[in-house]
């Protein structure tokens, strides 16, 4: 189905990096890390913030730093309507999300990247280098197994976090993916069964693979605006963030 398989290309899909991240601690705000994810890291006024909470903040900034770009990429490269929408729905639907990493992740004192890892770069530049019809099989099929990838883990964090942010961005990332997800099978270009195999047996990869870039800095924050002319309208950015809580003394605090 394309050039370069699925086996090379998709190897553990945008979740990798929520495991990756606990690499590099410094990028995270925190001390010291741990394989729990349960374990907690910070106390705040939003709740309690553990390792998981923290990783998932990482791996849907990180998807959009990549993704959204690939939305682009299917706007201007698509050969059928039905992949163009997918890169409306891409670029809408990432921007959003970014926007509310961006903005809880100063509340929660977690450092987002701001290049995505090397195994999504490659991603991207497998899309940059396609044209015509392989180009909509890869971009359907890539996006697939990284929006399938990271499902369940939006379902788990937000049946057990107990951070008010952390619980409002996996709503909206619940929405948001499974969006991609109908999107990317609209197309007709999905071969499940080579997707279920790269979903259920990922390869693995080392981590600094999967690992986002610690940002540089004094570096702008990358801020992804979609560009005029492509609407909004009629696709998902998630429900609406409530209020936050009042904030008490004290400030949070990292363990």
């Amino acid at each position: 189905m394309s050039r370069i398989t699925l086996g090379s290309v998709f190897v553990g899909g945008a979740l990798a990096v929520t495991a990756a991240a606990l690499a590099y601690p410094s990028l995270l705000g925190v001390q010291k890390t741990s394989s729990d994810g349960a374990r907690v890291i910070a106390h705040t006024r939003f709740g309690p913030l553990t390792e998981a909470d923290r990783n998932f903040v990482v791996a849907v900034r990180a998807a959009g730093l990549w993704e959204f770009p690939s939305g682009e990429l299917a706007v201007k490269k698509g050969t059928t309507e039905a992949v163009r929408e997918a890169g409306r729905h891409l670029i809408i639907g990432h921007a959003a999300l970014d926007a509310s990493c961006r903005k809880i992740a100063p509340e929660l004192n977690i450092t987002i990247p701001n290049q995505p890892s090397p195994q999504q770069q490659g991603f991207l530049v497998t899309l940059q280098s396609d044209t015509g019809k392989q180009f909509d099989s890869d971009l359907a099929n890539i996006l697939r197994v990284t929006h399938g990838s990271i499902f369940s883990t939006i379902a788990k964090i937000r049946s057990t976090t107990r951070n008010t942010l952390v619980r409002q961005l996996a709503d909206q990332a619940n929405d948001v993916v499974l969006d991609h997800i109908t999107q990317m099978e609209s197309s007709g270009l999905v071969n499940f069964d080579q997707v279920n195999a790269q979903q259920t047996n990922p390869q693995k990869l080392p981590s600094d693979q999967v690992t986002p870039p610690v940002p540089q800095s004094g570096v702008p924050m990358v801020v992804l605006t979609p560009p005029s002319g492509v609407s909004a309208d009629g696709i998902p950015t998630g429900p609406a963030a409530p209020a936050a809580p009042a904030a008490p003394s004290g400030s949070a605090t990292v363990g």
